[in-house]
């Protein structure tokens, strides 16, 4: 596939840099430690970014942490990615039949949110011969038209993945409803930190829960606030996202 970057590659750097800056600030006026004790990850979302401005960005900025919301998207980009520079997160929605496509591609995949593709995922990584790390996705706004677990049945579904052994349980992951007024997310974000601390506190076996991901473009210096320690942010970087044809 083709891709037309936004903004020119030091425009990226400086929104980069101006992101990073902002994270920083946030982080040491927070009253309390860091949930996983190392501050807030910053992840670029990199849906419709083309490969050389990633490779760019890793090199020059030392930034490796990028999340890919298609699987075709990943697939057509991966031979070209400078991959010992960079960490790739799968951030979208997943198909189970598309697992096998990117099983060997993530290092961590932050969509689950049903028990069937938590088992697709645990087929496919054993096949590998690796254990795969997730989040649990949760449906913080009970969305009618958004994936994700309903925050009350989140303890449940935790557990059940957790016992998958090809798996290994991170944390969770929400995606707040779009709002225009920054402070509108707050009600979610810290509902969605209530859900991690409880399940977290329960020490589930066979889990590793550090990673609580809330908050993007339009809403990660409220949720780096409310306790978030990772943060996916795509267009205040890299521009608004070129339009792409739909995967099938």
């Amino acid at each position: 596939m083709e891709y037309t970057d936004k903004l020119p590659c030091d425009q990226v750097v400086r929104n980069l840099l101006t992101v990073r800056e902002e994270l920083d600030r946030i982080i040491a006026a927070r009253k309390r430690d860091p949930l996983s004790g190392d501050g807030c990850r910053l992840l670029l979302a990199t849906k419709t970014v083309s490969p050389e401005q990633i490779n760019f960005v890793a090199r020059e900025c030392g930034h490796s942490l990028i999340g890919e919301n298609r699987v075709q998207e990943l697939c057509d980009k991966y031979d070209r990615l400078e991959r010992e520079r960079l960490t790739i997160h799968f951030i979208g929605y997943l198909q189970s039949n598309k697992v096998r496509q990117i099983i060997d591609k993530v290092d961590m995949i932050h969509s689950v949110d049903r028990i069937s593709l938590a088992e697709e995922i645990n087929r496919r990584a054993g096949e590998k011969g690796i254990r795969m790390d997730v989040l649990c996705e949760i449906n913080i706004g009970r969305e009618a038209e958004k994936g994700g677990v309903m925050p009350e049945l989140a303890e449940e579904f935790c557990e059940r993945i957790a016992e998958l052994p090809n798996l290994r349980l991170r944390g969770i992951m929400t995606m707040a409803p779009k709002l225009e007024d920054e402070s509108g997310y707050v009600p979610y974000f810290e509902e969605t930190e209530q859900i991690y601390e409880r399940i977290r506190a329960r020490v589930i076996p066979g889990t590793q829960f550090d990673t609580l991901s809330m908050g993007m473009s339009e809403s990660y210096r409220v949720a780096a606030r409310c306790g978030s320690n990772l943060v996916r942010v795509g267009s205040a970087v890299f521009g608004r996202r070129q339009t792409v044809t739909a995967e099938g």
